[in-house]
């Protein structure tokens, strides 16, 4: 695998889905690339969305955090997951566009 895309998410219901799709869409169809999503531990449904739009995408894996344990632990905890050669960090509110990833 080329790549893995990191993201820690927290309470980003709302932008797990476009976030998915722009990844999805900068990356293309292949299966070079997995995207890690590290929920750290959540209050709102973002790991019910993860986990739906994983059920229809194997390339996507989500790591869930018992708990809140801040943003470096999650990023640590998706890099400890990460199979790719490259590993590329973002920000699961889209503060980083992944048309950049290219």
């Amino acid at each position: 695998m080329r790549y893995s895309v990191v993201v820690p998410v927290y309470n980003e219901e709302e932008n797990v889905e476009p976030l998915y799709q722009e990844i999805c869409t900068a990356l293309g169809e292949g299966d070079d690339w997995e995207l890690i999503c590290v929920d750290d531990g959540s209050q709102d449904s973002t790991y019910a969305r993860l986990q739906a739009l994983a059920a229809n995408d194997s390339r996507l894996k989500v790591v869930m955090l018992r708990r809140n344990f801040g943003q470096t632990a999650a990023m640590m905890a998706g890099f400890d997951a990460a199979q790719g050669e490259i590993v590329l960090p973002m920000d699961g509110d889209l503060q980083n566009d992944p048309a950049d990833i290219p």
